[in-house]
């Protein structure tokens, strides 16, 4: 219980401290681009209703998750391929690294000319952003597979689509989960600057005209809903990865101890 309650302290008590501190940094502010905390919190259920969750919120959430989810199929199925088969990484290594130095905000317009203005263009987007760390921590995680437990488990008949799941994925899911935990952040970046251009709704076109009718205390509130939606979903992220990797995180924490 002891334990339990200082991991909860640990988590509250930075946020706390900020939040006491923008407070009385705000307090008294005149300022129309720097209102007063009190003032956006005021304002916060007022702009947040119900309906706004609906036309804003959920549809942001469902292209996050969408592109989100293309990423991560297509980052660990190339990734795996890549990382095993030294010809295929030596042939698309440089591609790689030319493709993941191009920042995928830029490719927005082009994407615009194939895909529209729609739905798929965002989730697009998202996908193009989000694959790159996945694929790049797969191919690293596929690599440093332990060749002793690769050669015993060929001894033992492990081959083919078992060899893959138990020995190959299982070996590089803490890399892998290392590069969606990367891509998770980059996710909500690119959600919101996609929301921003050609869009009609989304908390990125919200917080947009909230700036564009100087409506400043409401596009605080957006700020801020971006800020607990990047945080509710860092702790699910944490859950499922506890869940996925509990041998991982017991053999490492057995290590520790016996050390």
């Amino acid at each position: 219980m002891r334990r339990v309650l200082l991991r909860v302290f640990f988590v509250v008590a930075l946020p706390a401290v900020l939040l006491v501190a923008w407070w009385f940094a705000s307090d008294g502010s005149t300022d129309i681009y720097w209102p007063p905390l009190r003032t956006i919190l005021t304002t916060f259920p007022d702009v947040w209703t119900g309906e706004r969750l609906r036309e804003d919120v959920l549809p942001s959430l469902l292209r996050l998750s969408a592109g989100y989810a293309c990423a991560a199929v297509a980052g660990v199925a190339l990734g795996t391929v890549i990382g095993s088969y030294r010809r295929v990484r030596a042939a698309c290594e440089p591609v790689l690294e030319f493709l993941r130095a191009v920042p995928p905000p830029v490719l927005v317009p082009v994407i615009m000319l194939f895909a529209g203005i729609g739905d798929t263009m965002k989730i697009a987007v998202i996908a193009i952003g989000c694959v790159w760390p996945i694929l790049l921590n797969t191919v690293e995680g596929v690599r440093a597979v332990d060749s002793v437990m690769s050669e015993t488990a060929r001894s033992y008949g492990i081959t083919g689509t078992a060899r893959l799941r138990h020995v190959v994925l299982r070996s590089a899911s803490p890399q892998i989960f290392a590069g969606l935990r990367q891509a998770l952040s980059i996710g909500i970046i690119l959600m919101v600057i996609s929301e921003m251009t050609a869009s009609s709704n989304g908390i990125g076109f919200t917080i947009v005209q909230f700036q564009r009718t100087f409506a400043i205390p409401d596009m605080w509130t957006g700020i801020l809903v971006l800020g607990l939606l990047g945080f509710l979903l860092s702790v699910v992220f944490q859950l499922v990865e506890r869940r996925v990797l509990g041998w991982y995180h017991g053999q490492r924490d057995a290590s520790r101890r016996s050390s």
